[in-house]
């Protein structure tokens, strides 16, 4: 269980809405898709209204400063089945990059290659009091693009499961004696300020992904502010009404 698991839900039952394709860039086909990743009728390119209102704004907010720049989204709303197969693909993919094969692990080595998934990925758990982010329709995946729709480099792909993938990397010392590491950060730092200026909270390990309004935003606010009287008010999609896409 991780800590923000222990934050309660008090699920406001606001509707999933699409993402609009003309507003926000896209990376096409969709990742997990491409993999497989079992959607069925469902789109990963959707969010709760709140959620969708206060990405809009950090767009806003990044095209004053620069203008012809947009928001990419890599991943938004991800059903448990989706979660759970990428997460066996990643155990997979990981225990092949170390040369041995699932059939080979032993319990223990088993055990070591799943804490090194559990870092990046959230457990699919069907508990409604411990959804994954992702299937609450409150969390999104993204990086920017340039006005001439160039993605803007930030040091690291999105879901590599290393140190790299951690928001502050390049401004470590370990990190800075890369000559690119100072471009990395800034370009970091300009889309985590967005989406802080517009509300969200940025995932400790991922640069890439951040949220608003679930038990890990909470959380976040929290640690930043023991007083907060922040409420998740974002569940798994699976357990609120029939209705949910609108």
């Amino acid at each position: 269980m991780k800590p923000y698991h222990r934050i309660p839900i008090q699920d406001c039952r606001e509707a999933l809405v699409p993402i609009p394709p003309d507003v926000f860039a896209r990376e096409t086909p969709h990742p997990y898709a491409k993999l497989g990743a079992p959607y069925g009728n469902k789109s990963p390119f959707y969010l709760r209204q709140g959620v969708l209102d206060r990405l809009i704004t950090a767009q806003t907010l990044l095209q004053c400063q620069h203008p012809g720049w947009r928001i990419q989204i890599f991943d938004a709303y991800r059903p448990l089945a989706v979660q759970q197969f990428m997460v066996d693909y990643t155990l997979a993919e990981t225990v092949r990059a170390q040369g041995l094969t699932l059939e080979q692990l032993s319990e223990e080595q088993r055990s070591h290659v799943l804490q090194q998934v559990y870092q990046f990925w959230a457990v699919p758990n069907p508990n409604p009091a411990t959804p994954p982010p992702h299937s609450t329709g409150a969390a999104v995946d993204i990086t920017l693009v340039d006005a001439t729709e160039q993605v803007v480099d930030m040091g690291s792909p999105i879901d590599e499961l290393s140190p790299r993938s951690y928001p502050n990397f390049f401004a470590e010392e370990g990190a800075i004696a890369h000559p690119l590491s100072a471009t990395f950060h800034t370009n970091r730092q300009r889309l985590r300020t967005i989406m802080l200026e517009a509300g969200f909270c940025q995932h400790p390990n991922e640069w890439w992904h951040f949220s608003f309004g679930d038990q890990m935003w909470v959380w976040l606010m929290q640690q930043a502010d023991p007083s907060s009287s922040a409420t998740a008010r974002y569940g798994a999609v699976e357990h609120i009404a029939p209705g949910a896409f609108r």
